[in-house]
This record gives C-alpha cells, sequence and structure tokens, in this order.
C-alpha cells in the first residue's frame, strides 16, 4: 500500500474546481454561473448585523435544527412555486452540494444505484461516489429533453434508492415538464427522486416549479440554493423541501451543528430582502434571452435555457475557443458534450464583451463544426 493510504478509486483523482483566475487574467468572468449583481447596500447592512449579533454567542453551539431559518425558507418557497410548504418539510445544508451528499449518504451506500441523464451535472457522480454508492447515467435526447419511455425503461431495470434531476439542467439550462417528473417519481417506487432547481428563480414565465408537485409525490424532493437569484454565493446556503420523513432521515447523517451560527444568520437576513435581491433576476433573464437569440443569430446551436447559463456550440475545436476568448479577457466554461461551451450570464457590459469576444475568435479561424 503506497502513502498515504487513500481509498483505491480515489487515487490520482484531481478534486473537483471550476478554473479560478484573477480579475487581472480574465477580467470577464463569466464560468459559474454566478449573479453578478451583488447585495444591495441595505441587505449587506441587515447581514452585517445579524452576524454581529451572532457573533456575540459565538461561545455557544448554533440552533441544531436551525428552527427560524426553516420557518423563513418554508415562507420564502411557498412565494416561490409551493404551498403549504411547512418547516418541517425543510432542510439545510452548506451549499446545495452538502444537501446533496447528505442525500446520498442517507439513501445510496453500498448495494444501491444513483440514476442521473446526462448531460448532466457533473458533481453528481462524485456524490455518488463518496457515499460509496453505484452511479448509472442514461442519456438525453439531441435536444437534450428526457425521452420519457427510456428514462422510465432504465429506471425500472435498474431499480436507484437515488434519481437526481437537475431543473433546469446544467450544464445545458432545460427545464423538466411536470409530467416527466410525476412519471419518474411513479416509476421509482420508494427511491428518492430529487428534482435539483439551483436555477429554479431564472425559470421563464410558465414554466412551473416541481414544488408545485410535493403533494403528490412522497418520494419527491425539490432542493434550491441562495449562491443564485439570492446572489449569495460566498455563503453557502442550499435547502429542500420534501416529505418530513425524508428530512428526518436526512438528519441522521448530519453533522452535528452543521450549520453554523453566523451562516443562519446571513441566510435569515437575506430573506428579510428577498424582493430586492431577487430584484435583477428578471433582468438576467432578459440578458440570457438576447444573448441565445443573438448567439443563434450567429448561426450557432443553442440550448433553450431556463437558467441563468446558455449552452451554445458545436465547434470543431471548443478548447481553441475557449482559448481565444480567455485571451481577449473573456473567461466562460468548457463543459458539457463534446463541441459545447457554456457561458453564464453578466452585466449587459459583460455579455457586450462577450460577444466582441467571440465574434473575433470565430472569425479568426474555422472554428464551427459543420457536420
Amino acid at each position: 500500500m503506497s502513502f498515504p493510504p487513500i481509498r483505491e478509486e480515489l487515487r490520482g483523482i484531481e478534486p473537483y474546481g471550476a478554473p479560478q483566475l484573477s480579475l487581472e487574467q480574465a477580467p470577464v468572468q463569466l464560468n459559474v454561473n454566478e449573479n453578478p449583481y451583488g447585495p444591495s447596500a441595505a441587505a449587506a447592512a441587515d447581514i452585517a448585523t445579524a452576524v454581529a449579533r451572532a457573533a456575540m454567542t459565538l461561545n455557544r453551539y448554533p440552533d441544531r435544527e436551525f428552527t427560524e431559518l426553516r420557518e423563513g425558507l418554508a415562507a420564502y418557497l411557498n412565494s416561490s412555486g409551493g404551498s403549504g410548504i411547512t418547516p418541517e418539510m425543510v432542510w439545510a445544508a452548506n451549499g446545495s452540494n452538502e444537501v446533496m451528499l447528505q442525500i446520498l449518504q442517507a439513501f445510496g451506500g453500498p448495494g444501491r444505484t444513483a440514476l442521473s441523464f446526462a448531460p448532466t451535472y457533473s458533481m453528481y457522480p462524485e456524490y455518488a461516489r463518496d457515499a460509496m454508492t453505484d452511479w448509472v447515467v442514461g442519456h438525453r435526447a439531441e435536444d437534450f429533453s428526457l425521452d420519457l419511455d427510456a428514462a422510465r425503461d432504465l429506471v425500472h431495470r435498474t431499480r436507484p434508492s437515488v434519481v437526481l434531476l437537475p431543473s433546469p439542467n446544467n450544464p445545458t439550462g432545460t427545464a423538466l415538464p411536470p409530467e416527466a417528473v410525476s412519471m419518474l417519481c411513479d416509476a421509482a417506487g420508494d427511491g428518492i427522486v430529487v428534482v435539483d432547481e439551483a436555477y429554479g428563480e431564472f425559470r421563464r414565465s410558465g414554466t412551473p416549479s416541481a414544488l408545485e408537485l410535493l403533494p403528490r409525490h412522497r418520494n419527491l424532493v425539490v432542493s434550491r440554493t441562495m449562491s443564485k437569484a439570492f446572489a449569495l454565493a460566498g455563503a453557502r446556503l442550499g435547502y429542500l423541501a420534501t416529505d418530513p420523513a425524508i428530512c428526518d432521515a436526512i438528519r441522521v447523517v448530519r453533522l452535528p451543528y452543521h450549520l453554523s451560527a453566523v451562516t443562519q444568520a446571513t441566510a435569515l437576513a437575506a430573506l428579510r430582502h428577498a424582493p430586492e435581491l431577487l430584484g435583477r433576476v428578471d433582468d438576467l433573464r432578459g440578458e440570457r434571452d438576447r444573448t441565445v437569440a443573438w448567439l443563434r443569430e450567429q448561426g450557432l446551436e443553442v440550448a433553450d435555457s431556463d437558467a441563468n447559463f446558455v449552452l451554445f456550440g458545436r465547434f470543431a475545436h471548443r478548447h481553441a475557443v475557449w482559448q481565444g476568448l480567455l485571451g481577449h479577457g473573456v473567461l466562460i466554461r468548457e463543459t458539457g458534450p463534446d463541441g459545447w461551451l457554456r457561458v453564464s450570464v453578466g452585466t449587459a457590459e459583460e455579455m457586450t464583451a462577450f460577444k466582441s469576444a467571440l465574434t473575433i475568435v470565430m472569425n479568426t479561424e474555422p472554428m464551427r463544426d459543420n457536420t
């Protein structure tokens, strides 16, 4: 055995992470789907005051059930696509990453299977690996939608204990229709179906939230985050709504006092300012839709997006395009199927810089895949 004695399946693996460059290296950073508009001065001041109050209690452990925060999150979800959601139906952790890992720890494990449909969020197989859960991946159609019959058949064949469904999907931005979610909840039997709505607030008008389906499916989990629409990526707060029995099961695997007093205070202050923090969502939706239209005018393929990012292609040499954009100070993400790139939606000025750089890069040499 070589040192250190890491699990063999982890040996040699690089840790997950998108490229992080300084603003000097890349003045326009559009690669990790952040909200480009930070908290308002009023929200920041309220957060600072709340954290200062929490700081006076740091000699004591925080409320391990984060009761007040669960009440606030339930109230917010009931105004954002849900109804009848109670605090007992809400769970939260340090980012939706920890929420997902806790789900796999509680419902996955040796001899159990987690399932998703590619292209999908690249961290899902890592959650499964870390929880020693078998990973099965189906595939989406050419337009990144789900073939419902094929998806149902795969669920019936593999009998997963957890099905992971990002909607809007990352990296494609496409949303799942309610009938797809209901079908998979029925097909999964007693398995857990997680609809990851990290980008749910950015969905287009008329696109429903899976929160509406909670009364019909006891095995449905709908997760959200405060990192995106709430512009609190640095605060690390993810949460979910589901049947109280599922929340109780997750409580078994959570670490003691996993949400610090500072995190709870920050999130509660943000919820008090939800209207203003979410006030730029419409602006970002509009910028996204203009970006989709512009990319299509350039003759590129673009996935329909209900998120705050856009997947576009196809390029014969996508890394060369990515590198060319970086040479002009614009950092986007090289992810998704071969030939595709993903750009986060930034401010109007940032998107102008992206368009100008992409125009130059595409005219430098033949980059587009015309097959």
